[in-house]
């Protein structure tokens, strides 16, 4: 027999369910009870997205990537000429998170309730629980089980972009390196993702994080991860903060009470004195309207300022690549057009080319 939706969802507030102190709440429960526990589920997916979706997955690993570049490969390098617009602003804006959101004085520790001892456990967990699978697009939305949930368009809309990245890193690439043999002995390349692997992924074999490069396909796959992660699972995380969270009940970044141990006990008045007091919502609002803003000197994904390419191979690359994100730009547009709530983070117009907000 299949059970309806709104019987299978149930909520559990705590490690360990129990009838008296840690019930399990159910959409067939008094509304109240219900609300609350749901507000309770999405201040934890604030938490988790605000810091190991966001924070750690986007900006720390890209900052990674940006300083095994700078220190391993020099600028003549094809690889150093690929990946340096994608580090754009990288570091200048995680130095603003370390003072502005995640000191001791900053907006998360001061209005989230995941700040102050919590915030380096959930980040130590958060990396702990990394993998280079989760990371690319293709193989996260498998192990997941999603590839047949009907409009999921960060799915659609990713995956294509994750091929477009990829068909652009395949041409150049392949271009300086005609043999898995040239890689091998490409020492320069070889130091820059072996700190990438002793620095960000703390030598762990386990995350499937290569500590050498073997083969030509070997590269393209890991460079098409840094690029993806760098602009549009960045956008992705970070684009749509203010669309999601700036009605604070649906996306609250502290609570003021304990989840409920007993059902029957909530009333209106409950959750709101649980929500975040006016000057909290008023600064989470703020911050997150501030991160979901465009600005007047973004590079979207494809823009060069600079021709680091000149040779004739490489330069048509480059053109075919913007000529496949402009269709794709296209091809959303007309999508978003039908929908009565479009979605536009994955968009190739309102992605930038590198972690800059």
């Amino acid at each position: 027999m299949v059970v309806p939706r709104s019987r299978r969802i149930r909520t559990n507030l705590g490690q360990n369910a129990g009838p008296h102190q840690n019930p399990i709440f159910l959409p067939t429960d008094p509304k109240h009870d219900w609300l609350l526990a749901k507000i309770f589920v999405r201040a934890a997916e604030f938490s988790m997205q605000a810091l190991d979706s966001h924070l750690l997955r986007t900006h720390m690993l890209s900052e990674v990537f940006a300083m095994a570049t700078l220190r391993n490969l020099p600028s003549p390098h094809p690889l150093f000429k690929l990946l340096i617009p994608h580090t754009r602003y990288t570091l200048h804006i995680n130095i603003l998170a370390r003072s502005g959101l995640i000191s001791d004085d900053g907006s998360i520790t001061l209005y989230a309730g995941i700040g102050g001892e919590s915030l380096p456990e959930l980040l130590k967990r958060g990396t702990s629980s990394l993998t280079y699978s989760s990371l690319c697009l293709p193989e996260n939305i498998s192990e997941r089980g999603l590839e047949d949930v009907p409009n999921y368009y960060y799915r659609d809309d990713g995956t294509q972009l994750w091929n477009i990245i990829n068909k652009y890193v395949t041409g150049v690439l392949q271009h300086y390196y005609t043999s898995d043999e040239h890689v091998q002995k490409d020492t320069e390349l070889q130091s820059w993702i072996r700190e990438i692997f002793t620095n960000g992924f703390l030598e762990r074999s386990s995350t499937g994080v290569p500590e050498s490069f073997q083969t030509v396909s070997d590269l393209i796959k890991f460079v098409t991860m840094v690029i993806f992660t760098a602009s549009a699972q960045h956008a992705a995380v970070n684009n749509g903060q203010f669309d999601f969270g700036g009605w604070m009940p649906n996306y609250p970044t502290a609570l003021r009470k304990p989840p409920p141990k007993e059902k029957g006990q909530t009333t209106m008045d409950t959750i709101l004195e649980t929500l975040p007091d006016i000057g909290t919502t008023v600064n989470a609002m703020a911050g997150q309207s501030l991160l979901s803003q465009t600005f007047s000197d973004q590079h979207i994904l494809g823009s060069f300022p600079e021709d680091l390419f000149d040779e004739e191979v490489p330069c048509k690359i480059i053109a075919d690549f913007q000529k496949d994100l402009r269709e794709l730009s296209d091809l959303i547009e007309e999508r978003n057009k039908k929908q009565e709530f479009p979605y536009t983070s994955l968009s190739p117009r309102n992605v930038e080319n590198s972690v800059a907000i």
